[in-house]
């Protein structure tokens, strides 16, 4: 009697009866693929059929309306002027950050970003990035706070992680010395030096520089970064290293056959150029040590400002405190050795009283 009442359809499955009045047997999870299963249930050949499709991967979740998603409001911040404005090395850095978000994330309603999801990506970062990760969300949800998309800020609040560095290395006289002992006047790594050494200009705006630019002596580009226009003299040193090359057409800085480079393929070929050296810093260094040398050679803020492009004078003033504590302890350690040395008309008379 058992055997002869119905049995319950497996999870998933559905019947129905076609137009002929056969029964027909389908899997189908939710709104996903409807497969056919055999006509015989129950049956061996049914169960076997059954757990082939309950194994198949389970059908992906219902999109949510694109205009309410992280992607949407992602690729609205891209068309916005404030996005726009970046200089073009912060929007490619930016741009790759919020691909990896948009990847990661982009199909979740902007609305459901919290201040913890905000923490979590942060923290899932090394902490030189995880800075970049936060000012490229607090941009983007800035934007949309005032543009009305969001009615709260998710990044309000949240800490930029700490990194204890120095930054780049400065180079030293001694690093310039090896670099141009390895690199001789002549070869283009020469030039790539000089260029950085005696302009302070950065990577972006280095490989730009060339004869276009300069005028009476004096070299004038928009810096890529912060959109200021520098004035920089030719030094002598400068231009006798780029008479003799070699140089491109267009731009000072040039690789093999005189091709110009991108900024990201000067920085790698540099480096490579130090490594032979036995130098083990970077292009930026040397705009340190421009700084430092300026300081040191009694340019105010104002002035150092002007060369380097910057503003604000904070980066300005910590090259000329630390020049100034660099003369005053100087004239310190020459006061205490004045201070612990006989004076001259003492050790006269010392070598008299011997004499007698």
């Amino acid at each position: 009697m058992i055997d002869c009442m119905p049995r319950r359809l497996p999870l998933h499955v559905i019947r129905e009866r076609s137009r002929h009045g056969r029964v027909r047997f389908y899997f189908r999870i939710g709104k996903g693929k409807r497969i056919r299963l055999p006509d015989n249930f129950p049956s061996p050949e049914f169960d076997l059929a059954y757990r082939e499709a309950l194994a198949q991967e389970p059908p992906k979740p219902e999109a949510k309306d694109p205009v309410e998603t992280l992607a949407w409001l992602v690729q609205r911040y891209r068309e916005t002027n404030a996005f726009q404005s970046f200089a073009e090395s912060t929007k490619r850095q930016r741009d790759n950050i919020l691909r990896a978000v948009v990847r990661n994330a982009g199909h979740h309603p902007y609305s459901a970003i919290t201040r913890r999801e905000i923490v979590k990506g942060r923290d899932s970062r090394l902490p030189s990035a995880a800075g970049n990760f936060l000012k490229t969300m607090r941009g983007l949800f800035q934007w949309a706070l005032d543009a009305g998309y969001v009615d709260a800020d998710p990044t309000a609040g949240v800490k930029k992680p700490s990194v204890r560095s120095d930054g780049f290395a400065v180079w030293t006289d001694e690093d310039i010395e090896k670099f141009e002992r390895r690199w001789p006047p002549g070869t283009k790594e020469r030039v790539w030096l000089h260029v950085l050494l005696y302009t302070g200009l950065r990577r972006g705006d280095a490989v730009k520089l060339g004869r276009q630019h300069v005028k009476d002596g004096i070299a004038t580009i928009k810096t890529e970064k912060t959109g200021m226009v520098v004035n920089i003299p030719m030094l002598p040193d400068l231009e006798a290293t780029l008479k003799r090359g070699p140089t491109g057409d267009l731009a000072f800085i040039c690789g093999e056959s005189g091709r110009p480079l991108t900024k990201e393929g000067f920085g790698n070929m540099f480096r490579k150029a130090c490594n032979a050296a036995g130098v083990k810093k970077s292009a930026h260094g040397l705009r340190k040590i421009g700084a430092v040398r300026a300081a040191e050679s009694g340019l105010t803020v104002n002035e150092i400002e002007a060369l380097f492009g910057w503003s604000g004078g904070r980066m300005a003033a910590h090259y000329t405190k630390t020049a100034d504590r660099k003369r005053l302890a100087l004239g310190a350690a020459e006061k205490i050795k004045n201070a612990h040395s006989p004076h001259p008309a003492t050790r006269c008379g010392e070598n008299r009283e011997k004499s007698n």
